[in-house]
């Protein structure tokens, strides 16, 4: 068994695809899935399971829309892989407010061609990283401000992704143990 973050894509976003944690619980414990916990109200869960993460996303993503309605991307990382991610934020030592710190997950690693099409456009502030299947964002002027965001990435990179502020990432860290 390991233990799992998922972070699904879309969920009770702007009053779209409302989904109740309890729902999300319930469909991760109906798969056989343990230790289910979730944080805040937009689909991020820790979990303990077995099996490849591919397979457990295509399950979740499956159940999740034959019993709540919806249909999230699923992106799983690992506790490993989140440790990862807390430790390679090339912004955290510069920027004391963590506000404006924010991670895009990717479902998977670009392409070549499509990582070289990710560039900042002009005359935006904010910064980035893309280091593997995540890009690390600083947002001096806030992330609701940057045209640097989750669907101009996902265009841009041609993978889905979903957008997680800094607390959020350090959070679920710290649920996964």
């Amino acid at each position: 068994m390991a233990t799992y973050v998922a972070l699904l894509r879309g969920i009770n976003v702007a009053g779209n695809t409302r989904v109740s944690m309890d729902g999300l619980r319930k469909v991760f414990a109906d798969l056989g899935h343990e230790d289910v916990k979730t944080y805040l109200q937009t689909g991020n869960i820790v979990f303990t399971a077995g099996g490849k993460a591919a397979q457990i996303a295509a399950e979740l993503e499956k159940k999740v829309a034959a019993d709540l309605g919806v249909s999230p991307t699923v992106l799983l990382r690992t506790v490993a892989e989140m440790s990862a991610v807390l430790d390679a934020n090339p912004y955290l030592d510069d920027e004391s407010d963590h506000t404006k710190l924010h991670v895009t997950f990717l479902a998977e690693k670009p392409d070549a061609k499509h990582r070289d099409a990710l560039t900042r456009p002009d005359g935006e502030t904010a910064e980035f990283q893309l280091r593997g299947r995540e890009v690390f964002l600083h947002c001096p002027n806030g992330y609701g401000r940057t045209k640097l965001n989750n669907s101009f990435i996902e265009k841009k990179l041609g993978v889905r992704a979903t957008t997680r502020n800094w607390k959020t990432v350090a959070k679920l860290c710290e649920l996964a143990g």
